[in-house]
């Protein structure tokens, strides 16, 4: 998995592209520790991202109670339809604010 960065202000943005997998999710919880201070909206563009495992999914509902918790706000976009299924069967669409359609922050 590959995450490119990019900040405005209180903005962050991430692009995930590859596998969010159990191989891959410490780097993402490990970068997502490191950026998070001070940011009020979290935007993760998963236009390039291939498979989510449940792994990642830990590591999005770990971010999305830090986010709320620092009264941010986190925003996935862009997710293709296998991810926008594992959303829809674990009920995660109905926690986190997923936005369909292609990313592009």
């Amino acid at each position: 998995m590959t995450i490119d960065k990019s900040r405005e202000q209180e903005k962050l943005i991430l692009r995930l592209s590859g596998r969010l997998d159990t191989a891959t999710a410490p780097q993402l919880e490990t970068e997502l520790k490191a950026s998070l201070a001070d940011v009020r909206e979290l935007v993760l563009d998963f236009s390039a991202l291939e498979y989510i495992s449940s792994a990642g999914l830990r590591v999005l509902l770990a971010t999305h109670k830090t986010m709320k918790n620092q009264d941010g706000v986190m925003l996935v976009q862009g997710a293709n339809e296998e991810i926008l299924e594992v959303f829809t069967i674990t009920g995660f669409s109905e926690i986190l604010n997923v936005k369909r359609g292609t990313g592009a922050a």
